[in-house]
């Protein structure tokens, strides 16, 4: 994993090609990355949406993979008008799951990082979990509910559902996470060899966590706070997706467990 700290200068240029012919990118006033970030946005009709998911965008990272719904609207037009250099992918398939599955595929990027498309995650917030992944994590894990985190968008019942899902996790896998059902994570691209991801629906952030875990992979919660759905409605369902996540839970449980340490969850101290 490459990383290089160094003081920032005010008067450096975006970019800087070290001795070893490596390029450094700025990341924050005191890190440069070499490793390029993929960003993965599955849209559906998120066109008044994205203006604010783009504004948050850092101009550092590698590149921007939409993946397009079949929408209906612009979403497609003003992704491309406010990123002139995004690769649209048009999702075969339905649901967050897959729509994910296809962003993956088309990265060319060694990080990859996932944020919806609703304007209800801060891009700033990447440089957080770039920093988490370049320090020795293999997984960045967004969570609400670890402390400077928060959510501006979830109900009572939600929350109690998240609640009562993470704990069960933890019970059945080994796990400490403080938030289980959340979309916001990076994590370095060799993750995928080790998580085989082969689920449609917003089950889909349960799956990667377990999986994670099962794998011996190294993550790290990073606090992030939820704010409301700019425009339009959510096609989150709680109970209906509560009880897809349930049988997630229930399949990995009843799948063959590879024999490995006990992964560490970072939580400041490496663990």
């Amino acid at each position: 994993m490459n990383s290089f700290l160094h003081p920032a200068d005010a008067d450096e240029p975006p970019l800087t090609l070290l001795p070893d012919h490596a390029v450094y990118r700025p990341v924050s006033s005191h890190l440069a990355i070499a490793p390029p970030v993929s960003v993965v946005i599955p849209a559906m009709n998120e066109a008044e949406n994205l203006p604010y998911v783009f504004k948050t965008l850092p101009d550092w990272i590698h590149e921007v993979v939409l993946v397009d719904g079949n929408s209906t609207d612009d979403t497609v037009a003003v992704a491309r008008e406010l990123w002139p250099a995004v690769t649209v992918v048009t999702q075969r398939g339905k649901g967050k799951g897959d729509a994910l599955i296809s962003g993956f595929a088309a990265c060319t990027g060694e990080i990859i990082v996932m944020i919806d498309a609703d304007g209800s995650a801060d891009g700033n917030e990447i440089v957080s979990y770039v920093s988490a992944l370049v320090s020795g994590a293999d997984f960045a894990k967004g969570s609400r509910f670890a402390n400077g985190g928060g959510t501006d968008d979830m109900t009572p019942v939600r929350k109690l559902g998240n609640r009562v899902l993470t704990a069960l996790v933890n019970a059945k896998f080994g796990a400490r996470y403080t938030d289980l059902c959340y979309g916001y994570n990076a994590f370095w691209r060799h993750c995928l060899d080790h998580i085989a991801l082969d689920c449609a629906g917003f089950e889909v952030e349960t799956l990667m966590n377990i999986r994670v875990v099962k794998a011996g992979l190294r993550v790290q919660e990073i606090p992030s706070h939820e704010y409301n759905r700019i425009h339009g409605v959510s096609n989150l369902r709680a109970v209906r997706d509560g009880l897809r996540v349930l049988k997630v839970i229930a399949g990995e449980r009843g799948a063959r467990r590879k024999r490995l340490a006990r992964p560490a969850l970072i939580t400041g101290d490496a663990l």
